[in-house]
């Protein structure tokens, strides 16, 4: 969906977090966002907002011109329906909005295959409200009977899953196998996670002299990308993964579209977690709070997680010590780096040897692996 500058209004929480998540999602979507209406319950009524706040929302896009009012919540079609009918602009719920960035970044053929699928189970509940709305105003020629109309509906959506969900059964496949084929060469597996934004494929690009695309964008980071690296002074090598970024409140189906990329951490021998640490520490404990979940969901063995404190020279004084002083902490083995300037990066090469190639301890004559 091509949408490069077009004017927006935003409805979402009073949270200044969730004010800016919800701007940083529109603008990555390539809106250009007008206004933003806050309201402590969003999805409520039968316009998935108050009924007063409809009537400003509609008097508001008339005034600023915007052509699409954005709800920071999931709604039903038939509530996106009724606000559209009363604002005469398009409206789009926040997962509506995640997919169609992912469909923007989606580059490769396994990446459009997994937006594909998640783009569908968005669709199902929806067009279910879509079929029963139309029947109700018994169109003529509709398919003819009610419940055709609906098996045929569901049908094609059912079966297009299927087919979408065959082929990523596939990818997975081969995820699984390559993962095996990597353990057979001995060389430790490390995958980088985050928050999207947090500067991972900054970070990637740094340790193995790559160039992917870096940009402040929501999402830059969509498919799996692996290289062998090497570290100064050393022959031990380590293979790195970049991969896609977590963000709050993702839908379930989201992840398990992406589920043969993101599983890419759960055979990781180490997981470097990367966080924003310029940020303010209710931004970061949020973040780091939605990745832990995103990463549990997936079983990662929180063992394995090294947390990265990323662009560290924007964080001014002693300000670093404060924020890692915070409980959302006390789990976490930590180092801290600018992936931009370069700060840290020894402490974490080297942090990374010693996780992925312990030292051997000498036991009685005999020498065991820690």
């Amino acid at each position: 969906m091509e949408n490069q500058g077009e004017k927006a209004v935003v409805v979402t929480y009073p949270d200044e977090f969730d004010k800016q998540e919800i701007v940083d999602l529109a603008k990555a979507a390539g809106y250009k966002v007008e206004a933003v209406m806050t309201q402590k319950q969003v999805v409520k009524s039968e316009y998935g907002v108050g009924v007063g706040k409809a009537e400003e929302l509609r008097e508001m896009v008339a005034e600023n011109g915007s052509k699409t009012i954005i709800i920071d919540e999931s709604i039903t079609s038939a509530q996106a329906d009724k606000l559209a009918s009363m604002t005469k602009v398009q409206v789009i719920d926040r997962e509506r909005l995640i997919l169609n960035i992912f469909a923007r970044r989606a580059n490769t053929a396994e990446a459009k295959l997994q937006v594909q699928l998640a783009e569908l189970q968005y669709e199902i509940p929806r067009a279910r409200n879509e079929v029963n709305f139309l029947l109700k105003k018994e169109q003529p020629g509709f398919f003819g009977g009610g419940e055709f109309a609906v098996d045929i509906r569901f049908r094609d959506l059912k079966r297009r899953m299927g087919f979408v969900k065959e082929k990523l059964r596939k990818a997975r496949t081969r995820h699984e196998i390559q993962s095996t084929e990597r353990r057979k060469l001995g060389v430790p597996f490390v995958s980088l996670a985050g928050y999207t934004s947090s500067g991972k494929t900054t970070l990637f690009n740094r340790l193995a002299s790559e160039s992917k695309e870096e940009s402040p964008k929501l999402f830059t980071t969509l498919t799996t990308t692996t290289r062998l690296i090497g570290f100064p002074n050393s022959k031990r090598k380590v293979l790195l993964s970049d991969t896609v970024g977590f963000i709050s409140r993702l839908p379930t189906y989201l992840v398990e579209s992406f589920r043969s990329t993101l599983e890419e951490l759960r055979y990781a021998d180490l997981v470097l977690l990367l966080i924003d640490a310029s940020e303010q520490l209710d931004s970061i404990r949020i973040k780091l709070e939605s990745c832990r979940q995103t990463m549990d969901g997936l079983e990662v063995d929180p063992h394995k997680v090294l947390l990265v404190m990323n662009k560290v020279d924007l964080v001014k004084g002693g300000g670093l010590d404060g924020i890692q002083q915070d409980q959302v902490f006390k789990d976490f083995s930590t180092v801290r780096i600018s992936a931009v300037r370069g700060d840290g990066l020894r402490q974490l090469r080297n942090r990374i040897l010693e996780r992925t190639y312990p030292p051997k301890q000498k036991s009685a004559g005999i020498e065991v692996n820690r």
